[in-house]
């Protein structure tokens, strides 16, 4: 289905998201601190009716129900994504080793993968974002994601589309294909950790109250994108309608009203909680930490495979037709062993 630029502009949804009562209005932040913003607790509510109305027909996210009312204690949390520059900085202090720059071994893949795998040694690797030429399938079909992701044993923090990419010229950009022990050890170097689902959608609201998208109601207010995120015909062409194409640098676009860049769009980022869809219909009511196991999002199964965390805040990759999900209630999880081109973090603190 295609749809005008112009009726994407205008483009509302119809069902309620997370923003909801916040203790603390919208511009009240007023201590910084190497790089971090103090976000003074409150009561707000987590999740969304999951329905949502689109150019493109309803869009239904179940994940995200039922919304609850919680309180979250105040905190630090980092002004952007952790940048390529900052990760490097880490690497160079410690050494650390990222899981897609580790040697993989066959013994971890599945008897039916052995025939598809390259000769070894070859390493752990991440998954990167391909696009057809052309796409011929439908959006609906769970299964079409996989015409344009690639498993990429050369691509890692350094390298993330793999050989013959580099970061020489986006230092400033979110760090991606990184799993959640990378983002961990990264996090207690600095002296912080990451934040929890909680905490995260606390802060992406930036004090806004029943609100839809981290700075309103209107997906295009004035006739400016907000967020970096896909634009065009999903997934074969993007247009960079909004300035860019893939990754932006931290800080391209406007803050929310906690002074936070990027809360939506540009990488997904990692949360400490495992992810459970059905998590929300029975959280604590006070700084909930996340379920103690984790549902696999691809296979549905609980505690089986890789541990799966909690991503929050949509990437570049994500467009109205498919994905939608940068809006502060939407959820999405990353698997540790598939760390991904779309996926970074960044990290909180307690007061």
């Amino acid at each position: 289905m295609n749809v005008s630029h112009a009726l994407l502009a205008l483009a509302t949804v119809a069902a309620f998201s997370a923003c909801g009562e916040s203790e603390s209005p919208a511009k009240v932040t007023s201590k910084k601190k190497d790089g971090m913003l103090e976000i003074r607790g409150g009561e707000t509510t987590m999740g969304s009716v999951g329905e949502f109305e689109t150019p493109y027909g309803i869009k239904r996210f179940p994940e995200e129900t039922p919304a609850r009312k919680i309180k979250v204690t105040g905190f630090w949390m980092d002004e952007t994504e952790v940048t390529n520059d900052q990760f490097a900085a880490f690497v160079k202090a410690t050494g650390y080793v990222t899981y897609a720059e580790r040697e993989a071994k066959l013994e971890d893949f599945p008897a039916e993968a052995l025939a598809y795998l390259p000769k070894p040694p070859f390493n752990q690797g991440s998954i990167v974002f391909s696009p057809p030429e052309k796409f011929t399938g439908s959006l609906d079909d769970p299964n079409s994601a996989l015409s344009w992701w690639r498993w990429d044993p050369t691509a890692n923090w350094r390298h993330p589309f793999g050989e013959g990419t580099d970061i020489s010229k986006k230092g400033n950009h979110p760090v991606v294909c990184v799993n959640f022990a990378d983002a961990s050890a990264y996090a207690k170097w600095a002296g912080k950790r990451l934040p929890t689902e909680a905490e995260w959608e606390f802060a992406a609201c930036g004090g806004l109250v029943g609100k839809t998208y981290v700075w309103g109601d209107e997906l295009k207010p004035g006739d400016k994108w907000m967020a970096n995120t896909f634009h065009g015909e999903f997934p074969s062409k993007d247009t960079g309608e909004d300035g860019f194409v893939g990754s932006a640098p931290v800080k391209s676009f406007s803050p929310n009203g906690y002074g936070l860049y990027d809360m939506a769009g540009n990488v997904w980022e990692i949360c400490s909680d495992f992810y459970d869809p059905e998590y929300r219909g029975k959280c604590e009511t006070c700084d909930p930490k996340g379920p103690e196991t984790w549902i696999n999002r691809s296979s549905g199964r609980r505690a089986q495979g890789a541990p799966n965390h909690v991503t929050k805040g949509g990437s570049f990759l994500c467009h109205i037709s498919y994905c939608m999900r940068y809006r502060p209630a939407a959820r999405h999880s990353l698997e540790e062993d598939s760390p991904a081109s779309h996926t970074g973090f960044r990290c909180a603190r307690g007061l």
